[in-house]
């Protein structure tokens, strides 16, 4: 199946059997292993009619390609879990916040990433289909499940989508060292989406001419540079926290 796609560990599993337990292909689990991760992870796969093969260590470790599983396996069909962005800004009860990533290649940093937009509210991610990392066993297990429940967008041409998120009233922030405006003085708008660009390279020139505005995260130590996840996550914190004082306001 050529959508099929890999997920390890407890975290991904149980996030993907809460949320869509239809795209689960099959779960191949430790045998001897009972404890209550488990014991939890079998009877929710029980309800969701979710076939459980037992494995030995050796099969699993062949499975999951030597990652550290934690005894459980997946296999999901990743065509049952497309979303697009009309889909997402049609559902909402607040004003979008997104977050877009141009450029990140590394899973590690799309699933740490993904991680601090599940925690921090946002509705969707979007990304270019090409230059980006996609969704594999690694995002997912960075992600801590987040990759499970956060709409993954990618999208054939990021500029166009931009201008469309534009029409739908929604300001375009990026993030540069040489932003006019630094977080801590600007008001984030109601309806945002936050770009990310990759370390040292960052966004592309396009992506960047097509924001509304440019802003520089301050740097109070002697470190000149942050990971793109840490960047991402003081930017979201700090739009998060307007939001919560203005909703108290």
């Amino acid at each position: 199946m050529s959508n099929q796609r890999l997920i390890i560990g407890f975290h991904a599993v149980n996030a993907r059997l809460w949320q869509n337990p239809a795209s689960i292909i099959e779960l191949y689990v430790l045998e001897g292993k009972h404890d209550a991760r488990m014991r939890d992870v079998l009877s929710k796969a029980e309800t969701e009619n979710v076939r459980v093969i037992v494995a030995d260590q050796a099969r699993l470790d062949i499975l999951s390609k030597h990652a550290r599983h934690q005894g459980v396996v997946g296999f999901i069909d990743a065509s049952k879990q497309h979303v697009d962005i009309e889909d997402v800004l049609e559902n909402l009860n607040e004003p979008p916040l997104l977050l877009i990533l141009d450029g990140i290649t590394d899973p590690h940093n799309l699933g740490a990433c993904l991680r601090v937009a599940d925690v921090m509210g946002v509705h969707a991610v979007i990304a270019p289909k090409d230059k980006s990392a996609g969704l594999n066993a690694t995002v997912s297990k960075v992600a801590c499940g987040a990759a499970e429940t956060v709409p993954y967008i990618t999208v054939t041409n990021l500029a166009r989508t931009i201008r469309e998120l534009k029409q739908h009233g929604i300001w375009i922030i990026g993030t540069d060292m040489q932003g006019s405006d630094d977080l801590y003085h600007f008001t984030a708008p109601k309806a945002v989406a936050w770009v990310m660009g990759a370390e040292g390279s960052g966004m592309r020139r396009l992506t960047r001419d097509l924001c509304d505005t440019l802003v520089s995260i301050p740097m109070f130590g002697t470190v000149e540079s942050l990971n793109v996840s840490v960047s991402t996550g003081i930017v979201l914190s700090e739009t998060r926290r307007q939001r919560i004082l203005d909703s108290n306001g």
